[in-house]
């Protein structure tokens, strides 16, 4: 759990100032579960400085509560928190000079989203937290005042906890989290969980991640490893201390991120992954006689498939498709093994590409709109899919047919170029996994919005 705030102060000689406003936004990576925002009587002057940056002044002031009539609140809304701002050093210095002077020792783990940034979205030019925003897409309202920095500073931390594909910065959280209370039961865990599409992570008591998974039905997912009886089921029961998840609203999102994280962060309980999650594959090649064939092989390790797939069943499902949307040849795609016509020619669904009847810049015009559909090879584009919430979408970046990360953004932000999805995206592997991950789910995804970017 994370208390992310923001202070405004009244400037002043170091360790004499005194807040003025206060935002502190209890958030459990993500939702924001408490609010607390408050104008502060600082019982001295503001520097004028400071009321031209804020437009905070003394007389809005005046009848504002004084910080020991808020220190409580605050107390109580950071406990069992990591406490989170921009610049940590400076608001969580404030908060205990504040409660210094009240006799109070006013002790929280912290955690700042400047270094954070600084290491997961390094070369920027400015960390500042205006700045940073703008570069990310993070809308900001009310800058300088409290509330609009804090639920700034919530939104950056969502997209650095997205960023941390290695979940560094959930393990510690999770560590600390564990120390503090008694093990929950299984059922206790399983409550806590969303019935949402997202990724998992079950934790050892240290932190130590055990198990990753995605689901459409998280908390459905979850329960049955703590149903079955198989020999890992029982390994995960048995050490389980907490589960910790990802909402990603979209499943190819989920997909993409179990399995670059199962990579990076090699779970103890997830079965080693094959270098390759598919077998068969559609290449294509030009015969004797100039048309260009496409054929069903077992994926060959040098060679570029067009598209790949789980299993030979689902491959010739998939080739009678385009052989009956694209009018192709039964026999030039391997479906037909004959020396004469194929079947399709007899009613009249084959030009006779078969028998040399039709003419090759015809027939190989239609297969390459085929290929061209369904590979991305030397393109660049973006696949907008659904977010984790209505204001939300994701994105998957695709530079020049490698794939390059993904991210999440807000609506009211243009995702038109390469140059500012560099700043959101988070960087991701680009495997033969990954290809048929992304190739896989287009050709069961066909309404999935595509915005084509201008090659790098």
């Amino acid at each position: 759990m994370y208390a992310v705030v923001d202070i405004e102060t009244t400037g002043g000689k170091y360790n004499e100032e005194g807040i003025t406003e206060i935002a502190i936004h209890k958030f459990d990576g993500h939702q924001v579960v408490d609010s607390f925002i408050s104008l502060v009587n600082p019982e001295r002057e503001i520097q004028p400085f400071v009321v031209n940056l804020t437009g905070i002044n003394n007389k809005m002031l005046r009848n504002a509560p004084k910080f020991y009539e808020v220190a409580k609140r605050i107390i109580e809304i950071t406990t069992d928190c990591i406490l989170v701002a921009h610049n940590t050093s400076f608001d969580y210095r404030i908060l205990r000079t504040e409660f210094k002077r009240l006799g109070f020792e006013f002790e929280r783990k912290t955690l700042c989203t400047v270094e954070l940034s600084k290491k997961l979205i390094p070369n920027l030019e400015s960390y500042k937290l205006g700045r940073l925003c703008r570069t990310l897409g993070i809308p900001v309202t009310d800058r300088h005042r409290a509330n609009g920095d804090a639920i700034a500073t919530v939104k950056l931390l969502q997209l650095l906890l997205d960023k941390d594909v290695e979940k560094t910065i959930i393990k510690a959280t999770v560590k600390q989290e564990l120390h503090q209370k008694i093990n929950p039961k299984l059922t206790a865990i399983i409550e806590a969980l969303p019935t949402k599409t997202g990724v998992y992570y079950i934790h050892k008591a240290d932190g130590e991640i055990i198990y990753i998974g995605k689901s459409k039905n998280i908390k459905k997912r979850v329960n049955q490893h703590f149903t079955n009886t198989n020999t890992k089921s029982k390994k995960i029961q048995l050490n389980v201390a907490t589960v910790t998840y990802e909402i990603t609203g979209s499943e190819l999102v989920a997909l993409l991120k179990e399995n670059e994280e199962i990579k990076r962060n090699k779970p103890i309980y997830n079965r080693a992954l094959k270098q390759t999650i598919y077998s068969q594959a559609i290449y294509s090649f030009i015969d004797d006689k100039g048309y260009l064939n496409l054929k069903i092989e077992k994926v060959a390790g040098r060679k570029n498939p067009i598209t790949t797939f789980s299993n030979l069943q689902s491959a010739k499902s998939f080739m009678f498709k385009i052989v009956d949307e694209y009018k192709l040849c039964q026999k030039l795609t391997g479906l037909e093994l004959t020396k004469k016509h194929c079947f399709n020619y007899t009613i009249k669904a084959c030009n006779g590409a078969c028998i040399q009847k039709e003419a090759t810049e015809n027939y190989n015009k239609r297969v390459v709109q085929v290929i061209t559909t369904n590979s991305f090879e030397n393109k660049s584009f973006v696949l907008i899919d659904k977010g984790r919430e209505y204001d939300e979408h994701s994105a998957i970046l695709i530079e020049n047919g490698i794939f390059k990360g993904l991210c999440f953004f807000n609506l009211n932000f243009q995702i038109n170029n390469i140059d500012v999805l560099q700043s959101l995206i988070t960087p991701m592997d680009n495997n033969r996994d990954i290809q048929h991950i992304i190739k896989n789910y287009l050709r069961k995804n066909k309404r999935l919005k595509i915005v084509n970017l201008e090659n790098s």
